[in-house]
């Protein structure tokens, strides 16, 4: 006879029996059968790709191995579980302040707290991983401001305290701040990336919202490509050549445009999945974090977005640092002093987790 060949799935009932209401074309050798009944095939070809049954977890699973573990009695996968977990609390609690670096070598700076007097903060503090420090003030208070760089070559920019909107721009070198060369235009609720020496400042509010950006050589400012959506509240990733700008808003509308920049032109890319402003995030172009108003997080690979953990605490105005396996997420409204980590870790998953 031939081979008869069929999906196993649903085919074979729970005593071990075919279903006989599939039906089977072909003829089956008669010592194959009993009492001219499929209730006692003999044999059936090997299956292949099975799932092992285990008593536990395997001692070393391979990136994407499948197991039912018998005795937590789940279906079990080796795979990357991503969370938010608590960090290190700020000195000064505050809001719309800018932050740089990375999770384990953090910088944040500026801010607004309504509680103190001025209002406006020129505190930067760095962060080691696990708990934060005061550094160096700047040498112009302010909030709403964007930041980039390092904790050892930090860039500030732009903002707003009681004398109105600032083109100002620092330099940190991780102990002080001294002045560098002025935007072109002051603005205040902007968004910015890149290095000390090649940093991109895009959107914010003058009287109205605008969607020019500047590019910064490290010592001054020149005219760069304008967003194809105007706003404010933004965040961005990247470098020069090779940027990310999303979320922000015209009030009262929250924005979920993203666009890419190739450090002389915009282009439009897929919206993030939840409009939101006044977001942090960090990352390159093409592996990008976004974090903050909401709580839900979202991931970007260069072409779209999806949603990722949520953070413990749902706050906006942050400042964030690090990237795509390890981001900070810093202080934020209402006025906060906390921190969060995010982390990516390989572990041992029930299937219903992620």
């Amino acid at each position: 006879m031939g081979a008869i060949t069929r999906g196993i799935a649903n085919n074979v009932l729970g005593t071990g029996e075919i279903d006989a209401t599939d039906g089977v074309s072909g003829t089956l050798p008669a010592s194959n059968i009993n009492n001219t009944s499929f209730g006692s095939v003999t044999s059936l070809p090997a299956l292949s790709g099975t799932i092992t049954t285990v008593a536990g977890d395997p001692p070393a699973p391979s990136e994407g191995q499948v197991w039912y573990n018998s005795v937590a009695g789940a279906l079990k996968y080796y795979g990357y579980s991503r969370a938010w977990s608590t960090g290190g609390n700020l000195t000064t609690a505050r809001n719309t302040l800018a932050g740089g670096g990375t999770q384990t070598a953090g910088l944040t700076f500026g801010g607004n707290n309504p509680g103190l007097s001025p209002s406006s903060r020129n505190e930067t503090e760095e962060y080691d991983g696990s708990s934060w420090s005061n550094g160096g003030n700047l040498g112009t208070e302010r909030f709403g401001l964007a930041g980039a760089g390092t904790q050892t070559a930090g860039l500030g920019f732009g903002g707003y305290n009681p004398s109105g909107n600032s083109n100002s721009t620092e330099e940190y070198n991780g102990t002080a701040w001294t002045g560098g060369g002025n935007m072109g235009t002051a603005r205040r609720y902007l968004g910015g990336f890149g290095i000390q020496t090649s940093g991109v400042v895009m959107g914010g509010f003058i009287t109205t919202d605008v969607g020019n950006s500047e590019e910064y050589d490290g010592s001054a400012w020149t005219t760069g490509g304008t967003l194809n959506q105007v706003r404010r509240g933004i965040a961005g990733s990247g470098t020069l050549t090779s940027g990310l700008a999303f979320g922000g808003q015209i009030p009262p509308s929250e924005l979920a445009n993203t666009e890419e920049y190739n450090g002389t032109s915009w282009t439009a890319s897929n919206n993030l999945n939840t409009a939101k402003t006044r977001l942090a995030g960090g990352g390159i172009q093409t592996s990008t974090i976004a974090f903050g108003n909401p709580a839900v997080s979202e991931q970007y690979d260069g072409t779209s977005w999806t949603n990722d953990a949520s953070l413990a605490t749902a706050r906006a105005n942050l400042a964030g640092a690090g990237d795509t396996t390890a981001a900070l997420a810093i202080a934020g409204s209402p006025v906060l002093n906390s921190s969060e980590e995010y982390s990516v870790t390989q572990a041992n998953l029930s299937i219903s987790e992620s």
